[in-house]
């Protein structure tokens, strides 16, 4: 035995104890949130153990012949989940290139769900569904189908500035789209696409009662999809921002009672709304005030130089409440058919005030009150704190240092900053915690810094305001981080996750295309000691964002609320196939199935058709065990459906190729799985036209 381990096992029993949690026992007088962990069919008491002196042998062993220390075993011990028992939180993170969102289970870093939004997904029978599926015809552009996205930023709905649990938005980068995400049955009901823009940034962020859904662009275009040469930059390009009306009591965005507001062609970056203190506002980063346009092609400076070359961007400070205001008072343009509040309207009626920013910034993020606003400058070692306080003076005050070229006033910097606190190299997201600390990911650094707040945070705790107090170093070029419920008004603390775009040597390697690294920290104690736990590796896409909310404000349905459940309207379905009415019938050319699915059958089991028949198809899953998911697929014509206890579906598709297809359940759902299958008869055309069947008639039922 080592010398650490026999002082492990002769001097410090209470070690002992949490290695047993990491070995699978549970540690007495466990913290907080490990007390929250204590779920095996419900909160239950459980009492303290004490350990034999054979159990403290075998766990010294275990960790010898693993080669593990104390700090691994302690962190085994605040991450391990038993069977049964369920997480505190739920990380909900962007998927990036895959256009999905993951929901991740928290502290034990488990991946729970991946949600399927800009990109068919078979599991879930995501764009499967036959021709004419509303999931492919929601993913169209232009009458094209895009069947990815670049999803970057989730936003949980939120009332009062807290996260309620209701619903989800993602945004798609790569082609400015918004999806809306229900988070009673966790699918995506609806997919908006941006009229403006072809691609965008600042998406998603919602308004502190989810009245709106803000989505940032991001690289200037001519808006609406038009056309100007490079030359014309300037004159023609601009940037934007949407508010998109949400519409709680439908679950949708209301997209006749949303707008835009025109800007400069600045590169608009990240946003975040104003709450409490700043409730009414929003907050918007940009780049590039120098209007670069690049062209290394014919010799100019390339993009990232010339972006680069001020000091100073603009923070857009936006009057949300003016805005809507002015556009429900018609005060708008229309382009490409979308209602557009232009940079003159704005300007006239007090809706956007720049402030100067450090350079080339990324993330602008509102401390837990409202009272201020964190900014980080990729290029500035410093975070820079604005007062929402000083700003109402200085726009009050008329307290400018200018105008830019198009005419929006600029606040004086000194008059609207309250701070700025040194805290390492490629400053970029900041989050908060519930004991008056900020945390900033170091893109440059590797790490992860925890800083105090200033105002009412300083009076109530002991750190002095304004102040690097530690950094952790993380495994590798952190992007974005989340704290839990670290953008809220009233956030956790206890657990950050580092988004870590490198991995290099912490997995094993995968050919060349590694995966990210999601990395758990522990933050519940205050002060210098903020350790990594945990490595996730992320092996589809390129996260990029995440939000984590408490799991029990998750009001998730077990089962659909009634059998014949429509999950794409929310309701109970009246075209929902019932026991006892199944079967085939045409009319003409146009055939329909009605068909129910239980354990472990379909009702019919043989479906008899022609060539060239439109077949519509709808299918209810009957059965309503939790779990009791079935799967149906017919080979060949692209058609997986995923049937959840009580949902109604349907699906059409064209008969154009004769043949005899087996169709069956895809989750191996009972003993019986390879039993519960059937027949789909396609007749060619050339042997049924001696007896063609009447309209109206049944060609096939249930017995």
């Amino acid at each position: 035995m080592s010398t650490m381990f026999r002082v492990l096992a002769s001097r410090s029993v209470a070690m002992v104890i949490l290695a047993g949690a990491a070995m699978g026992f549970l540690a007495p007088e466990a913290s907080a949130q490990q007390e929250g962990r204590r779920r095996r069919g419900g909160d239950q008491p459980v009492k303290p153990i004490e350990l034999t002196p054979e159990q403290t042998a075998q766990l010294t062993k275990v960790a010898n012949d693993r080669k593990l220390n104390v700090d691994d075993l302690l962190a085994a011990a605040k991450t391990y989940m038993p069977s049964g028992r369920h997480d505190d939180y739920v990380l909900f993170s962007s998927g990036g290139q895959s256009g999905q969102v993951f929901a991740i289970g928290v502290p034990s870093m488990r991946l729970l769900r991946s949600i399927s939004v800009f990109t068919p997904e078979s599991w879930q029978g995501y764009g499967f569904a036959g021709e004419n599926d509303p999931v492919v015809e929601s993913l169209k552009i232009n009458g094209k189908l895009v069947a990815w996205g670049d999803t970057h930023h989730p936003a949980l709905s939120e009332t009062k500035g807290d996260y309620d649990g209701q619903f989800l938005f993602i945004g798609d980068k790569a082609n400015a789209r918004l999806g809306v995400i229900d988070l009673r049955d966790w699918e995506t009901k609806q997919i908006v696409k941006n009229p403006l823009t072809i691609s965008d940034h600042g998406a998603a962020f919602v308004t502190p009662n989810t009245d709106y859904v803000i989505e940032g662009g991001q690289y200037a275009t001519v808006l609406g999809y038009g056309y100007a040469p490079p030359e014309e930059y300037k004159k023609s390009y601009r940037g934007m921002v949407t508010m998109w009306k949400f519409d709680r009591a439908k679950g949708r965005v209301d997209e006749k009672s949303s707008f835009a507001i025109e800007l400069p062609p600045y590169w608009q970056d990240l946003a975040d709304a104003g709450k409490l203190a700043s409730d009414g506002y929003f907050f918007i980063n940009s780049f590039n005030a120098e209007m670069a346009t690049g062209g290394v092609e014919r010799g100019n400076p390339p993009f990232e130089a010339g972006a680069s070359k001020r000091d100073m961007d603009y923070l857009h400070i936006v009057d949300w409440k003016k805005a809507e205001a002015a556009f429900k008072a018609g005060k708008v343009k229309v382009i490409n058919g979308f209602p557009v509040i232009t940079i003159e309207t704005s300007i006239a009626e007090g809706i956007l005030h720049f402030a100067p920013e450090p350079k080339s910034p990324h993330g602008v993020d509102v401390t837990p009150d409202g009272k201020y606003m964190v900014v980080a400058g990729k290029l500035d070692p410093h975070v820079t704190v604005y007062s929402i306080d000083r700003i109402k003076k200085a726009i009050a005050d008329k307290k400018y240092t200018g105008k830019d070229e198009y005419g929006v006033p600029i606040l004086d910097f000194d008059s609207v900053k309250e701070a700025q606190v040194e805290l390492g190299l490629g400053p970029l997201h900041t989050q908060f915690d519930d004991k008056g600390y900020a945390y900033t990911s170091l893109f440059l650094d590797s790490a992860v810094a925890r800083w105090s707040l200033g105002g009412d945070f300083a009076s109530k705790h002991k750190e002095q305001p304004w102040k690097l107090v530690t950094k952790t170093p993380v495994q590798y070029n952190i992007g974005h981080l989340c704290a839990a419920e670290g953008d809220t008004v009233s956030p956790d603390g206890n657990f950050l996750i580092s988004m870590s775009k490198w991995s290099v040597d912490r997995f094993l390697p995968t050919g060349p295309l590694l995966p990210q690294n999601f990395q758990l920290l522990d933050i519940v104690q205050p002060g210098t000691t903020m350790p990594v736990l945990f490595d996730m590796p992320i092996g589809v896409g390129e996260p990029h964002y995440c939000q984590m909310i408490k799991a029990d404000k998750l009001q998730t349905w077990k089962v659909y609320p009634e059998v014949g459940w429509n999950p794409h309207h929310q309701k109970l379905d009246p075209n929902a196939p019932k026991k006892g009415d199944e079967g085939v019938t045409r009319e003409g050319k146009k055939v329909l199935v009605k068909m129910t699915a239980v354990r472990s059958h379909f009702t019919p089991e043989h479906v008899e058709i022609e060539e060239g028949d439109t077949v519509t198809w709808r299918i209810t899953a009957i059965e309503t065990a939790q779990d009791a998911t079935h799967g149906f697929c017919i080979g060949g014509y692209n058609i997986n459906l995923s049937l959840e206890p009580g949902e109604y579906t349907e699906f059409t598709f064209t008969a154009d190729k004769p043949g005899t297809y087996p169709f069956y359940c895809t989750e191996f759902c009972s003993a019986l799985h390879l039993e519960m299958m059937g027949y789909l008869h396609i007749k060619p055309k050339a042997t049924n036209a001696a007896a063609p069947a009447s309209e109206g008639a049944t060609t096939a039922s249930a017995k």
